[in-house]
């Protein structure tokens, strides 16, 4: 039977992603809604794209923009005027950028071909919207001003994280932003942060970064059962390495 599994941030580490998809027995049956930030932190961000875009070949997959993937994408291209590069070292970069120095000149223009394809968002027949940030305009995401906020958005979890579990739908107060879809699926701010290494549910929202940057686990969930697998820490995949730790 076919399934829809969304994963979260991955940020280079594909010994993680092979775990997750091995754990939960992926069958070209399923559709796999990947939420961004493939890349920066472990050593191995080129090797997940290419990972993800032969994947894309053989099953359905839907690739949401993450933030990283936007300033890999910039320095790709040479366009590292547009953020603070040092900051972006700091944040995981200089892990890609070491990882690009074995890497082809025809297989980055593949990398930058693939980041420009990825989806700002993605919302399916059943009202989930999947989502790397958030979106800050209180009539949903067709309306937004401001499209980077898809992928750098924090208020919308830190909303929900907030909000009291005794209003319902119907208070005047309760946020309309939470009212828009059934469910939203995303990655961006690790759980981690509030002392969790599982996907966490607040209102509507589901977070699916399981802080596989830092000291987590990379995490894939079945959006219907709510199952979910996990890789090992990813710091013990990667001994030798200190992700963005």
């Amino acid at each position: 039977m076919s399934r829809t599994l969304v994963i979260g941030d991955i940020h280079g580490g594909l010994r993680a992603l092979h775990q997750v998809i091995e754990r939960a027995k992926v069958t070209t049956d399923d559709t796999l809604i990947f939420l961004g930030d493939y890349v920066d932190g472990w050593s191995q961000s080129p090797q997940v794209l290419d990972y993800l875009i032969h994947l894309n070949q053989k099953q359905n997959c839907v690739f949401i923009r993450g933030n990283h993937d936007e300033l890999v994408l910039d320095w790709l291209e040479g366009n590292t005027q547009n953020f603070d590069e040092s900051m972006w070292f700091k944040h995981g970069g200089e892990a890609t950028v070491l990882a690009y120095e074995k890497v082809s000149e025809a297989d980055k223009n593949k990398h930058i071909a693939f980041l420009k394809s990825l989806q700002n968002y993605y919302l399916d027949q059943q009202s989930r919207l999947f989502i790397h940030a958030g979106f800050t305009n209180v009539n949903g995401i067709q309306y937004e001003y401001f499209p980077k906020m898809f992928y750098w958005d924090r208020t919308l979890w830190e909303m929900a994280l907030a909000l009291d579990d005794s209003l319902t739908k119907d208070n005047l107060i309760y946020p309309k932003r939470l009212t828009l879809y059934h469910e939203i699926y995303i990655g961006h701010t690790p759980v981690t942060r509030i002392g969790q290494t599982v996907p966490v549910q607040k209102a509507c929202v589901w977070n699916v970064d399981t802080g596989a940057a830092f000291k987590g686990p990379l995490t894939i969930m079945d959006v219907k059962t709510k199952q979910f697998w996990q890789s090992e820490p990813l710091h013990e995949l990667y001994f030798s390495e200190k992700g963005r730790n």
